[in-house]
């Protein structure tokens, strides 16, 4: 049996032996952006109203198909929920009422804990004082701004609509609405971002009374319009002014070495949080507890009641929607097997050796790291036995500790997670 996501005392995140499969997280992809980011690769656009009203439609349907799809899967789908997780794209493209009408759906399928930690993203300016009322009412209680930098220059290489002041005053006003659990989001590696104003943006974040950060490094990916121009060998989109990549490490390594001086403990390869305050739906995805997406390209993870063949922990499947939004909206049914006869469902199951690599790649990318007796109780010997002997050299070669049982990536480490995973996991028999 995994591990189950629990707050101690300090607001810790904790693992238990049991239980793990008890509650279950939420996910709500909503796909809709009022302008489209150049580095976005994520399955989102701008859209008439007409389509996002259609959209909700689908998506309430989906709720309440979900039980039903599960059993179709063999899955077990917990009815206690104690996460739910608004993302996009921008959730605050949403009416009042579409949000209560998709609230009100969760509730009719699901069991709704009192004390829920429930998250919405926004755009900087872009939550109304209707809308922001409204998710309040429905138990929306923490907020993610998506600032990305507290530059007006950087802001704008990008596409981002806001400024630096409008940012600020948008955390005063959500705070002065009752908005306690706020944080925001910075990216390292925006065009014309130097030492001076990556530090300017961490700086004025850890003055604003936020609770979280998050701090991702610039990815130029194909899907993105800023990546296909860089690939492209174009000049575009302030291309000429993008940092090195040596230099958008180093402003992450910066970031992880003051931030934790400013009280904002890191958690996570990009997550920081001041006590009591870690993101408990995240965490989810990291300790493999259960979650269900609904939406566009929502992805899930649900257990099973049988264990993965000759392991201590269950088997699991992993299944996620299309990433094209007529395709989504499209379907005839909700449920998985019709969907996935037109392309639009994806189903992965996840056995022993799958369920070994997520454990390594997902729980290193926590700082609490992995617990070795754990490891050897729920997995057989060929599959962990090998990952310890390649430890060893990655210990040694300065990006990877144990310490009171636990590997834990060093600094160095998280910045080459990518290959301390690939090398862990060489010899893993599938």
């Amino acid at each position: 049996m995994g591990a189950m996501v629990l707050k101690d005392r300090d607001g810790m995140v904790a693992e238990t032996e049991a239980g793990f499969e008890a509650t279950l997280g939420v996910y709500l992809s909503v796909p809709f952006c009022r302008s489209k980011c150049s580095f976005c690769n994520f399955a989102s656009g701008v859209s008439s109203e007409e389509a996002v009203e259609a959209y909700v439609g689908r998506i309430c349907r989906e709720i309440a198909t979900a039980p039903g799809r599960a059993q179709a899967l063999r899955a077990r789908l917990p009815r206690d929920v104690d996460t739910i997780y608004l993302g996009g794209g921008t959730p605050s493209r949403l009416s009042p009422e579409q949000l209560r009408r998709i609230f009100g759906t969760l509730r009719e399928t699901f069991q709704i804990a009192g004390d829920a930690e429930v998250t919405m993203e926004a755009a900087p300016g872009q939550i109304g004082e209707a809308l922001l009322a409204e998710a309040m009412v429905q138990g929306v209680n923490r907020i993610s701004l998506g600032v990305q930098s507290f530059v007006d220059r950087e802001s704008a290489a990008v596409g981002r609509s806001h400024t630096a002041k409008g940012c600020v005053e948008e955390v005063y006003r959500l705070q002065r609405a009752g908005v306690t659990d706020l944080g925001v989001d910075l990216i390292a590696g925006l065009p014309y971002q130097t030492e001076a104003s990556w530090r300017h943006s961490l700086q004025t974040a850890t003055s604003l009374g936020l609770k979280h950060l998050s701090v991702y490094m610039l990815e130029i990916d194909e899907d993105s319009r800023l990546g296909r121009e860089v690939l492209g060998g174009g000049r575009r989109l302030h291309v000429h002014a993008l940092p090195s990549e040596e230099a958008t490490a180093a402003l992450y390594e910066s970031a992880c070495e003051w931030l934790p001086a400013q009280g904002f403990e890191q958690y996570e390869i990009s997550n920081f949080a001041l006590q009591q305050h870690r993101s408990r739906h995240n965490c989810k995805y990291w300790l493999r507890a259960p979650y269900i997406g609904f939406g566009l390209d929502a992805h899930s993870m649900l257990l099973r009641d049988e264990q993965a063949a000759g392991e201590g922990c269950r088997s699991a499947v992993r299944f996620a929607n299309c990433s094209d939004l007529a395709q989504y909206q499209e379907a005839e049914s909700c449920a998985p097997f019709r969907v996935a006869a037109s392309g639009g469902f994806s189903m992965t199951e996840v056995g022993r050796s799958e369920a070994f690599e997520e454990t390594i790649f997902l729980g290193l990318r926590m700082n609490q790291g992995i617990s070795l007796v754990q490891l050897r109780q729920e997995f057989s010997a060929d599959l962990v036995g090998p990952a310890e002997e390649a430890a060893g050299e990655v210990i040694r070669d300065g990006l990877m500790l144990e310490q009171e049982g636990r590997w834990r990536l060093t600094l160095r480490g998280r910045l080459l997670s990518n290959e301390v995973f690939t090398r862990l996991l060489m010899g893993v028999a599938v």
